[in-house]
């Protein structure tokens, strides 16, 4: 299996896996968006709230507000509160603070975090809009939870695949030459096939004929589409980078297989 990274930021990454099945490359994308550990606000403990929004309003956005996770909420097996996945579990809970008064925007950024290390993951989430008078005091409690269970928790926000397509080339219809100019494979990477453009042709190197990639009728050209060969593409909510979410995602897959292993040689 190699991987043959594209494009890699904090909150996105394309990347191209080659030499596995789709079984693997499905459980991968699954992994990423339902099965890391992640810490989302589950409770929020009001003590005053006059802005327009009821309290299960505002309970719903701050739900939707992505936190940073680290490392120390993520639940162990060896818990010791005995906690199921982390869930309840004092260790695995951290506390954030919001007191604001109209007028004003109310942002993620005024969270104050009983932790430096979990904040908003984006200071600018618009909250909720004070008018004269009006206030919000509350604590939020975040706690680890997985995206299987709520999207609250899902860290993945965008994840998908698909297989490679390639270009078989027949021989140029003009002077029967069977070298051409092959674009490479960036250009499949960036959109699918169905959305190529006129730039992105094929042109012989002896007679200068052009031919379309994009006319799929053209019988000289063959897309298809290599069964083995994914293309990723990912975005992530800002709990984690780009980066550790593909690897925490692998994390779980290898954990997993390994505990299959564990129980058959149990047997």
């Amino acid at each position: 299996m190699d991987i043959d990274i594209i494009e890699l930021s904090k909150s996105s990454a394309k990347f191209v896996l080659t030499g596995t099945n789709p079984a693997f490359a499905n459980g991968l994308r699954r992994a990423m968006i339902a099965d890391v550990p992640t810490l989302a606000i589950e409770y929020v403990n009001l003590y005053d709230n006059t802005s327009v929004l009821y309290d299960e309003q505002l309970g719903l956005r701050l739900a939707l507000v992505p936190l940073t996770t680290d490392s120390d909420y993520v639940p162990q097996s060896d818990c010791s509160c005995g906690a199921v996945d982390g869930a309840g579990c004092p260790g695995c809970e951290v506390s954030l603070r919001l007191d604001a008064e109209g007028p004003r925007m109310v942002y993620s950024g005024d969270f104050i975090s009983a932790d430096p290390k979990v904040q908003p993951a984006d200071e600018k989430i618009p909250i909720i809009e004070l008018k004269e008078g009006q206030r919000i005091m509350l604590e939020a409690i975040a706690h680890v939870g997985y995206g299987r269970d709520h999207v609250r928790w899902q860290a993945g926000v965008a994840c998908g695949y698909k297989n490679l397509p390639t270009v078989v080339v027949e021989p140029c219809p003009a002077c029967g030459n069977k070298i051409a100019e092959v674009p490479e494979h960036s250009v499949f990477m960036a959109r699918s096939v169905e959305n190529l453009t006129e730039k992105d042709e094929l042109k012989c190197v002896k007679c200068g004929n052009v031919r379309h990639i994009f006319d799929l009728t053209d019988p000289t050209l063959n897309v298809v589409y290599d069964q083995r060969t994914f293309v990723f593409s990912l975005e992530s909510d800002g709990s984690y980078s780009s980066s550790e979410l593909i690897l925490k995602a692998a994390d779980v897959i290898k954990g997993r297989a390994q505990e299959f292993s564990d129980i058959l040689k149990s047997l």
